[in-house]
């Protein structure tokens, strides 16, 4: 391979690289402090959202109208605008299969898709008890374990996945403190005032130090959602990932003004 030498190189050229190479150089040193904050910023862990499914529209999503599974935040945000609804929140919601359907219980709009799975196996979703995220049809909220949740045809949406990660105030007994099992990791919890808490660690973190985080703000009940693929649409903190290939997804609209 042929070296480049400036001194070999006419003097206007020269000069036009070593300004093209300065211009590059400025530029990247101007926004490396944005980059490493985006990365770092570890004053703020999580990206949380309180979500209040009395005053918001809070729904699962799984397929389209022409029985198309979203499987991206990024589908789902253009199918919810082309039927004139604003996507102001999204997060996955629950393990799946291969083949993107819900690994356990899903109910949309109070039909029952796929059962309650309470199978053994291996993986995070078989560390009983897992447990179930739900909507009544009066927008109430609710997290029980698995083994609790009773289908009583009040119930609007609902995602099973687990493990749980706090139950009636305390941390699941499974998980353990200094566990060197640290991913990205995504959950829901329920507020004493019975508001939404959703939240998605910014880097790796353990099982037991996500859910604690869910007990300090109060949560008595709280579930594990999923992993490393997790993803969390919030443009309102600047946050924004609309990637992904899951199953169900959790979205809160606003309507759009009609005119």
């Amino acid at each position: 391979m042929t070296s480049i030498h400036y001194n070999r190189i006419p003097a206007f050229y020269n000069q036009s690289l070593k300004t093209i190479f300065s211009a590059i150089l400025i530029f990247l040193l101007s926004v490396s402090p944005i980059l490493a904050q985006k990365v770092v910023d570890t004053a703020q862990p999580f990206v949380t959202y309180i979500a209040n499914p009395h005053q918001q529209s809070v729904k699962l999503y799984w397929k389209n109208d022409s029985n198309g599974i979203f499987k991206s935040i990024l589908n789902l945000k253009n199918w919810l605008t082309k039927n004139n609804s604003t996507l102001v929140f999204a997060m996955n919601a629950g393990m799946y299969t291969q083949s993107n359907a819900p690994l356990g219980l899903y109910i949309e709009n109070h039909k029952q898709i796929t059962v309650l799975n309470t199978k053994t196996g291996h993986g995070n979703f078989y560390l009983k008890p897992n447990g179930v995220f739900y909507l009544t049809a009066d927008n109430k909220p609710f997290i029980a374990t698995s083994d609790k949740f009773v289908a009583n045809g009040n119930i609007k949406y609902a995602t099973q996945s687990g493990p749980m990660l706090v139950i009636n105030g305390k941390i699941h007994p499974a998980l353990k403190k200094g566990s060197a099992n640290l991913n990205i990791r995504n959950g829901v919890g329920i507020l004493p005032d019975n508001t939404i808490l959703f939240a998605m660690s910014k880097t790796a973190i353990s099982f037991y130090d996500f859910a604690n985080y869910f007990k300090k703000m109060g949560c008595r009940n709280a579930l594990y959602l999923d992993g490393f693929v997790s993803r969390t649409y919030l443009p309102e903190k600047n946050w924004i990932q609309t990637d992904g290939n899951f199953g169900v997804i959790i979205g809160v609209t606003k309507i759009k003004n009609r005119n």
